[in-house]
């Protein structure tokens, strides 16, 4: 059976700038990409300046290969992190123990200002299932030491994969006690599937407050990526594992989609300028692959890992490539909660773009492994409210988007030779559902199941609404609003067991966390039962 590369592209970046439109393009080759004017190779830094204050962080463990990261910023409000327009020499260290004795891989990196003198350092040829410790040096500093892995060998016969699921972390809102946690868990990985940083602001429940107002540019996207890497229990879990990551609309601007967004009067164009800083933002501070650097207002990020033979491991992208929402103004992006909506029949309207749907349906008919499972960042479950004037349902959810939702089933009805698991974040509520061969039709079989995390610090809604939701939707069997938290899952290949953990809201520094809930999937039965 054919087996697909890590991260296949479905477009190429370039030709990704001509789906978008000779604005992007221009976007692409102006400035906001040229590298910085100064090319002086700096050997030394201060001695008084720590480079290291945003962290160390690593991710994408593939089998022979992990990703380091960091950016040094000792000033990480100034413009380029307090350093002058110059490449900085970075050296790196992997070894098998923390004394760096054994094992040990080393090696030099230029940290450009082009890049906010951020580093991604693809580390290959390492052995597979194995744990190892990394750090940084520039000058006479050294940063925090980081601990990561590699995944097991393609073929390898694997007995266990645990992961902490995590989203929506909006630092106005709540500390990050959770990431403590998550930081002290025995994990392989953190899944993280979207709103890493929030762009917005909501007084009514700030606690603490952003660095500054909604950013409008690279400067000001680079200062929010700051002020959330300066959290330490956020760089905490940074170090103690590596991440994959996708994301959802807040990295850019709330309930963007594709080119478009919700802000009236700031035009294709105009939004596009916005997209390119963000995406450049995001790459900047995520540990994410080199060959992953944005071109405009365009990034791949969804891709294809795998875990030995347990588990395929897919992180979609549903923003950059999904149609407006339904029943918008045009040019306008946006949701909004309706009844009537004559757009939600139209089988073109796309979450994840027609390519991309492509893409997964082949790899789902083509992966031989057992447990399949799809990252993303919203509830593929329906969470419509049934009214006396019709079912309500939120338009930016995929309940706006019933056609491309049934062709997401259909595609994983059509595989019955594996379990599929998908994954989600964005509503802020535990959930744990069952999902059928056609979503409108509860006659139909259950095809896979379904595991959402709450919100890491964000508002969700009231319990009042949330029981309305799963007295409406018999397949939700569990879902809970009014509590801030993350799923750990825990696959075998005979079970995966989903804990639910929780602390109410807002977030407090020294929170007290507790089990939701559990559920588990036993292979070979879809749809998640009590544990």
């Amino acid at each position: 059976m054919p087996r697909l590369p890590e991260n296949p592209p479905t477009m190429k970046r370039r030709h990704l700038l001509t789906q978008l439109g000779r604005g992007a393009a221009a976007l692409a080759l102006g400035s906001l990409f040229t590298p910085g004017q100064g090319r002086v190779r700096i050997e030394r830094l201060p001695g008084a300046d720590d480079p290291f204050t945003l962290g160390v962080a690593s991710g994408m463990p593939g089998p022979d290969r992990v990703l380091l990261w960091t950016r040094l910023a000792p000033q990480p409000m100034a413009p380029l992190g307090g350093l002058p327009d110059a490449a900085v020499a970075v050296r790196w260290e992997l070894a098998q123990d923390e004394a760096f004795s054994k094992g040990l891989r080393r090696g030099e990196v230029l940290a450009q200002p082009a890049h906010a003198h951020s580093v991604h350092v693809s580390v290959d040829g390492l052995p597979s299932d194995r744990r190892f410790f990394y750090r940084f040096h520039a000058g006479a500093a050294s940063s925090p030491i980081g601990r990561t892995r590699t995944a097991p060998a393609v073929d390898a016969p694997v007995s266990r994969l645990r992961l902490a699921l995590a989203s929506c972390q909006h630092y106005e809102q709540g500390a990050f006690a959770l990431h403590q946690e998550i930081a002290q868990q025995d994990l392989d990985l953190v899944l993280f599937v979207g709103d890493y940083i929030y762009e917005s602001s909501n007084p009514r429940y700030r606690l603490r407050a952003h660095e500054g107002p909604k950013p409008t540019d690279l400067d000001g996207y680079r200062r929010r990526h700051a002020t959330y890497k300066l959290d330490p229990a956020l760089r905490a879990a940074h170090a103690a594992h590596p991440w994959l990551l996708t994301w959802d609309d807040h990295e850019v601007e709330n309930d963007y989609a594709g080119g478009v967004s919700p802000t009236e009067g700031l035009g294709v164009e105009g939004f596009l300028a916005l997209r390119t800083a963000a995406y450049k933002a995001y790459f900047e501070h995520m540990p994410v692959s080199p060959e992953m650097a944005p071109v405009g207002p365009a990034m791949q990020i969804h891709g294809h890992h795998r875990w030995g033979r347990l588990a395929d491991l897919w992180t979609l992208d549903n923003r950059q490539y999904r149609s407006v929402q339904a029943c918008n103004e045009p040019g306008r992006a946006g949701g909004r909660v309706m009844t009537q909506c004559d757009e939600l029949g139209d089988p073109a309207r796309s979450v994840l773009g027609p390519a991309q749907e492509r893409w997964l349906g082949e790899a789902l008919a083509t992966s031989p492994r057992g447990w399949r499972l799809l990252a993303q960042g919203s509830q593929i479950s329906s969470s419509g409210i049934d009214t006396p004037a019709g079912r309500s349902f939120f338009s930016d959810g995929w309940d706006g988007y019933p056609a491309a939702r049934a062709r997401l089933m259909q595609a994983i009805a059509a595989q019955p030779q594996g379990d599929v698991v998908c994954l989600g974040g964005d509503v802020h509520r535990h959930v744990a559902a069952r999902l059928r061969a056609d979503p409108a039709d509860p006659r139909t079989a259950v095809v896979a199941s379904e595991f959402v995390c709450s919100s890491l610090t964000s508002r969700g809604l009231p319990e009042t609404m949330v029981s309305l939701m799963r007295g409406s939707n018999p397949d939700l069997l569990h879902a809970r609003g009014d509590e801030r938290g993350y799923a750990l899952i825990d696959l075998t290949p005979e079970r995966l067991d989903c804990t639910f953990r929780a602390t109410r809201f807002p977030v407090e520094a020294q929170a007290q966390i507790h089990t939701q809930a559990r559920y588990a999937v036993e292979r070979g039965t879809a749809g998640p039962q009590a544990a």
